[in-house]
């Protein structure tokens, strides 16, 4: 078994189990300890997992194990000033973006204005499905039903074709380093649409700073304006001045 298919046996054996001893991916994967420790060693450079005693755990993520719809009730009056905001940035027959997102989905709901929109979410395309002057569009593929999103390896060869006036991406966690996100196929598509799009905006509540996920999909030098509910910390708010990030509280 070579290594990347060793890697992907103990990250889904993580996502049922949370952790994972040094003994346990030796009798599962059948290797030696030296092996388990280089592959350990790989998954802690990846920022794929955190060391504990004697092996290694998923890092503690907010909300990651809640289902969309549930997630969609909570803090909903956060997001909803934040989807009010972020509608100010929305022009007449503009082409957009709109992220698989619970604060994204309140900015779907908000649309009055003849505009096109890209999805890969479900619950965007329900509700722009029902607005008379929006086209939507969808990325299509296999559908992802806990965060309901679709994704096919060939969406961003599509997402190349394009141009986006602006894309609205919501985020699982925030961090000096970017935006991070629970499922890797998700990331993948975010990193080809801000790489077309004139102007990035992040809706997201203050719960996601500072906390820990596991995909990277962009750096705040990719970012241009964060719309959320409470001013972030310290030492976030230097970061975003530094990338020249707008940061709008609501």
């Amino acid at each position: 078994m070579h290594q990347e298919e060793r890697l992907l046996a103990i990250f889904t054996y993580l996502k049922e189990h949370q952790k994972m001893s040094i003994h346990t991916i030796c009798d599962q994967l059948h290797v030696s300890r030296d092996t388990a420790r280089r592959d350990i060693l790989k998954l802690l450079e990846q920022g794929t997992v955190t060391r504990t005693y004697g092996g290694i755990s998923l890092p503690v993520l907010k909300n990651s194990i809640k289902e969309y719809r549930e997630r969609l009730q909570e803090g909903s009056a956060e997001k909803e000033r934040i989807a009010q905001k972020a509608y100010e940035f929305i022009q007449k027959n503009g082409h957009y973006f709109f992220d698989v997102s619970t604060a994204v989905r309140f900015l779907a709901q908000k649309i009055e204005k003849p505009i096109w929109v890209l999805t890969h979410s479900l619950d965007n395309v329900e509700v722009l499905s029902e607005k008379e002057h929006v086209q939507v569009a969808s990325t299509g593929g296999s559908l992802q039903p806990q965060n309901r999103f679709f994704y096919h390896p060939g969406c961003t060869d599509y997402i190349d074709s394009l141009h986006f006036d602006a894309a609205f991406l919501g985020t699982a966690t925030i961090n000096k380093q970017g935006l991070y996100y629970t499922d890797e196929e998700d990331a993948f598509i975010k990193k080809a649409v801000i790489k077309k799009s004139d102007c990035v905006i992040v809706l997201a509540e203050a719960e996601k700073f500072n906390a820990t996920s596991y995909h990277k999909a962009a750096g705040w030098e990719q970012i241009d304006i964060l719309i959320t509910n409470e001013e972030p910390p310290l030492d976030m708010k230097r970061n975003f001045m530094l990338h020249k990030v707008q940061v709008i509280v609501v």
